[in-house]
């Protein structure tokens, strides 16, 4: 097709994601390198979003992946996930040699389904051991996905409305943002609070009432939100005293995005499962995984009767060609010493951002390795937050300059006000000093 009939079949075809039509249309991308991204009318823009939605871990244009796909296709694409094929056992050799503490991983195709597989292997468990019907805690402002069953474990109020009703049983817990301190405390002087509201919600509902709580370790769409210090420590002190499961969303934060391999790892705890999707094989093919320990895997191996064991099925967790994806992308952040390098240049890339702090509506800037947040205000003293059309002004005039940062979309009342930078692990000093300079640009130019 030709740019005109693309552009045609795109506008009066195509149902584009979390978009109202009928306004300016948006670009179409055609290529992509490295980190850099072409539109159909030739503009190029830096990507400082790894795909808009931080998956693009590894960058564009990797043909180590493309050809190991297109030889697994040819040689055997798919088979259901009830046997085995070889990319997915190499795979799982492979990530498991990083995962300390778990020991098992059930494919899927997406975040939302892995974080289902986790929600039903804990109602399972729960079930098995005669509390049927136990909670699932979550919390406010993370995020767990797009099905009914995952949106409902939601902290974003406006993702949800009019989507209800809700899958029962779930309670939600307060946020873990010192900026925006839901008790109205500093960091630093408080007792953790946010942290010992698990325990208070488990002791409310009363005991056994609790199965398992499901957190993102670090929030991402939410507004890039890093925990406190001795957070997590405590949340998995109190989980395990009260025999509840630690479940943690690394669907953003995984694979290396925050510096190490897996979020939690920052932090000294071990989860009964966790969840990966987004740079599982850097968008090359769609997979994900439920990662759970040797004693959750058994205690859903062994339970009684016909109905005693894990009755679930993925369609294209069976995809032979999606676990090479994995395989290979994994094989290039080892070889690459990508976690690393995403480790040192995201400490690059947050001091890079600080210097919009000199800007009267940047109120504060934040994050842990390729993950960071800009948060802007009406005024740095009362901390209200800029409207959200703000937001979407200062992104849209960083696009027109040729950069793509994000941002919280409709996700928040009032909290829409993040712009958020996640690049690919390879990306350069040069390439940092690019998105700098656009979004001081971006903010003088709009703001004032």
């Amino acid at each position: 097709m030709d740019a005109g009939s693309v552009r045609r079949a795109d506008a009066e075809n195509v149902w584009h994601h979390l978009t109202r039509h009928g306004g300016k249309p948006g670009p179409v991308m055609v290529r992509g390198e490295g980190l850099r991204l072409w539109d159909l009318d030739g503009k190029e823009y830096l990507d400082a979003t790894s795909g808009g939605v931080w998956c693009v871990n590894v960058g564009y244009g990797r043909r180590e992946i493309a050809e190991r796909v297109a030889a697994q296709l040819v040689k055997m694409p798919y088979y259901v996930g009830s046997a085995g094929n070889e990319p997915a056992a190499e795979f799982s050799e492979r990530l498991l040699g990083h995962a300390p503490g778990l020991s098992r991983l059930y494919f899927s195709s997406s975040g939302s389904e892995a974080n289902e597989k986790a929600y039903k292997m804990t109602r399972l468990l729960a079930s098995l051991s005669g509390r049927g019907g136990a909670a699932i805690l979550y919390r406010d402002r993370d995020y767990h996905g797009t099905t009914l069953g995952a949106l409902s474990t939601s902290g974003q109020s406006e993702r949800k409305e009019g989507f209800g009703p809700f899958v029962p049983g779930f309670e939600e817990l307060p946020a873990a943002h010192c900026y925006r301190c839901p008790f109205g405390l500093r960091r630093g002087s408080c007792s953790l609070e946010c942290a010992r509201a698990a325990g208070e919600a488990i002791d409310r509902l009363g005991e056994g009432r609790v199965a398992g709580a499901v957190f993102e370790t670090v929030t991402a769409g939410g507004g890039v939100i890093v925990p406190p210090d001795g957070y997590w420590q405590e949340v998995a002190g109190i989980l395990k005293r009260r025999g509840v499961l630690l479940i943690l969303d690394e669907v953003v934060t995984g694979m290396g995005r925050t510096g190490k391999m897996f979020a939690f790892e920052h932090y000294g705890v071990t989860p009964d499962m966790a969840t990966l999707a987004k740079g599982v094989a850097s968008a090359y093919m769609p997979v994900s995984v439920t990662l759970t320990t040797e004693e959750v895997f058994r205690g859903l191996q062994e339970g009684e009767g016909a109905l005693g064991y894990f009755r679930d099925i993925s369609t294209f967790g069976g995809s032979a060609a999606a676990a090479a994806a994995a395989d290979e992308n994994l094989a290039i952040i080892e070889r690459e010493g990508l976690v690393e390098r995403a480790r040192e240049m995201g400490g690059e890339l947050l001091d890079a951002l600080k210097a919009s702090l000199a800007h009267p509506n940047v109120g504060d800037v934040r994050g842990l390795g390729l993950l960071c947040g800009v948060e802007l205000v009406k005024s740095k003293e009362g901390r209200e937050p800029l409207p959200e059309e703000g937001a979407m002004a200062v992104v849209a005039r960083m696009a027109e300059l040729g950069v793509l940062a994000g941002r919280t979309n409709r996700s928040i009342p009032g909290g829409n006000n993040v712009i958020n930078f996640a690049p690919a692990f390879t990306v350069s000093r040069d390439e940092v000093e690019e998105i700098r300079r656009a979004l001081v640009r971006a903010l003088s130019d709009v703001l004032g």
